[in-house]
């Protein structure tokens, strides 16, 4: 018997580096569990509703190294889709101003949606492949 033969092939990713089955499901589960988490913590924050709005897609600048090629463009998305610029934004929040608390946490919220809609970190060779699958095939 095969490593895989126990599941179904609709299980097993075809796409090296992607998770697949109950995992990605697990890790979107997760995702959408984090931006109600910052939903409520902005709420809470009593902060600008009006700068959520203006600011929930700015992460999204990241894809503008796509202009300069695949390898350029993951860099980029991935440097504005990586919970690392929210975390040192919160850090900067604590140890010199809450004024930068909004901020980290719209990022934040902004990685979770992409990851609860399937969007995850990108790979070099093509813009729709990412950790979390192929976006636009087998449904990310």
């Amino acid at each position: 018997m095969g490593p895989f033969e126990h599941i179904g092939m609709d299980d097993v990713s075809t796409t090296p580096g992607c998770v697949f089955g109950n995992a990605r499901n697990i890790l979107r589960i997760e995702a959408a569990a984090l931006l109600v988490a910052f939903l409520i913590a902005y709420y809470e924050m009593h902060a600008s509703w009006l700068l959520f709005v203006v600011l929930i897609l700015a992460p999204d600048i990241g894809m503008i190294g796509y202009l300069r090629g695949a390898r350029v463009g993951a860099w980029s998305y991935n440097v504005f889709h990586s919970y690392v610029g929210p975390v040192i934004a919160l850090a900067a929040a604590a140890e010199f101003s809450r004024a930068f608390l909004p901020f980290a946490i719209i990022w934040a919220a902004h990685i979770a949606l992409d990851r609860a809609l399937g969007y995850g970190l990108k790979y070099s060779d093509s813009f729709t492949h990412t950790h979390l699958g192929v976006i636009g095939r087998r449904g990310a």
